[in-house]
């Protein structure tokens, strides 16, 4: 990484696109999110795993307290767009393809306190979800996909989210 810091309007260089069929070395792109998006550094986020379809991320919960010792609802949130954002951008990329994505839209329900370290998973939506991206993607160069961001402190399912990813040609 270039240690660069951060200006407004200014892009920050892309993540070179791993070899073929190799797949993202998953610790070196969050050293390079860090670093494009530098409130990632603050949020606590290790251990990044991609399973199949679903993308896991481990966070430490001192880093999102708030004022009540639990979990802090915008922290969360910004956590599970981000991971959608990531699972975008790493399925992109393992099929060659630097494009850019942004969250068209997105929604949260906090279904029980965050009172522990806990983990994230992100997931396709909808069963042809996949599917229907790569086809938009070869007919237009663009497309979505739906995708669900679960919290979970253990095995109690603490905040489920939902998000819409487009990508842009």
């Amino acid at each position: 990484m270039n240690g660069t810091p951060r200006r407004p309007g200014v892009m920050h260089p892309r993540l070179p696109l791993p070899e073929a069929s190799d797949g993202d070395d998953l610790e070196g792109f969050l050293a390079w999110l860090r670093e494009a998006i530098p409130q990632v550094a603050h949020y606590g986020i290790h251990s990044p795993a991609w399973d199949a379809t679903t993308l896991h991320w481990q966070v430490a919960l001192d880093a999102n307290l708030n004022d009540k010792g639990t979990g802090f609802g915008g922290a969360l949130a910004a956590e599970t767009t981000l991971l959608g954002w990531c699972w975008t951008t790493l399925w992109l990329r393992a099929r060659g393809r630097a494009q850019d994505v942004v969250i068209a839209e997105g929604q949260q329900r906090f279904l029980a306190p965050v009172t522990t370290d806990y983990h994230m998973q992100c997931f396709p939506l909808e069963a042809d979800g996949i599917a229907r991206l790569e086809a938009s993607l070869a007919e237009k160069g663009r497309g979505r996909i739906k995708l669900v961001q679960r919290v979970y402190c253990g095995d109690t399912l603490c905040m489920e989210a939902q998000g819409s990813y487009a990508v842009l040609k």
